[in-house]
């Protein structure tokens, strides 16, 4: 915990440091959240295809998902998600005429999450 996943469009892949990121937003989890540094994992996920209104072109996407064991309040969440959101905005660039889409939502694990440290 917390369990972080990025879905981004497959163009941004040369424009996003998502090395980066990871350690800007673990940093910011452990400040935000309460988290330990060492229990924040990353995984990013290039999305090849993204369809955004009618159109479908001109478009780019990033989602982060953060999954984290339950008992943060409402104000933390939020936190979390536009503190997340600045971020992306800070690391992710677009090609002119590219409209980036980034959105960002904090839910709780459920009860039967599990975990081992081999």
């Amino acid at each position: 915990m917390p369990q972080i996943t990025v879905d981004y469009s497959t163009p941004l892949a040369g424009s996003f440091d998502r090395q980066g990121f990871a350690v800007a937003l673990h940093a910011m989890v452990v400040e935000t959240a309460a988290a330990k540094s060492e229990a924040c994992k990353s995984r990013f996920r290039a999305v090849d295809d993204v369809v955004v209104g009618a159109e479908g072109t001109g478009h780019a996407l990033v989602h982060v998902s953060l999954a984290l064991l339950p008992g943060r309040s409402d104000e933390v969440k939020s936190a979390l998600t536009s503190r997340t959101l600045d971020l992306v905005r800070e690391y992710v660039k677009t090609a002119d005429g590219t409209a980036l889409h980034a959105s960002a939502e904090v839910r709780d694990l459920g009860a039967s999450y599990q975990k081992f440290v081999d």
